[in-house]
């Protein structure tokens, strides 16, 4: 039974995967500062309360897993680096534990997939509002590159609530206008966990929409 951590899995990307990987026979370690708000029961499911930002309780989290993703939200606030920053933590931490899988979400623009947005999302979202949340994704892909992990950085579209279709598109190339930058919560955590025992994106940074 493979043994899964996630941080980041009281967010609303979290409690998806949380789910499906319970669902999928996984045993489950969430990490979160409050995990008690994922109102999960589950005999395959184990707690640590803990912050990302203290590398003693994530190096004990990693301790005997199989595989770790990372689905960090900015919290309320959309300034700050804790996704860049947690993800330079749980790097170090596995590198040192001698684990290699690890999946991460960032978001569709980054790196080279910019010219998969629309103008709405190239100067208004990321270009003014989020301004911030799109830097500390591209800091956050950069600590993960450069990493020494079987890495996979995912690169999903606007959330949206919906159910889990398993019909998505993924890996387009980076200039593609077509897809819809739009993706339910329920789909990006079936596609990080098909990443789970898929080696074809090792390496590599799927965009995934509709």
């Amino acid at each position: 039974m493979m043994k899964l951590l996630i941080f980041g899995a009281t967010g609303t990307i979290g409690r998806q995967l949380v789910e499906q990987a319970l669902e999928q026979g996984y045993t489950v370690t969430a990490f979160a500062r409050n995990p008690a708000n994922l109102n999960i029961q589950h005999a395959n499911l184990k707690f640590v309360q803990g912050d990302v930002m203290d590398i003693t309780s994530v190096e004990q989290a990693v301790q005997g897993q199989d595989a770790v993703v990372c689905v960090l939200g900015s919290g309320q606030k959309l300034t700050g680096t804790i996704r860049s920053q947690g993800t330079q933590q749980i790097i170090q931490a596995m590198e040192k534990a001698g684990i290699q899988r690890f999946i991460c979400q960032s978001t569709l623009g980054a790196g080279d997939s910019w010219e998969n947005l629309n103008f709405f999302w190239k100067y208004i979202m990321f270009g003014f509002l989020l301004r911030q949340v799109f830097a500390d994704h591209q800091r956050q892909e950069g600590y993960v590159k450069q990493s020494h992990l079987d890495w996979t950085i995912i690169r999903p579209g606007a959330f949206v609530d919906g159910e889990r279709t398993g019909n998505y598109r993924h890996g387009f190339p980076g200039n593609d206008k077509t897809s819809q930058l739009k993706i339910s919560r329920a789909d990006v955590a079936d596609f990080i966990m098909k990443q789970l025992t898929d080696d074809s994106y090792l390496h590599r940074t799927p965009g995934l929409s509709y």
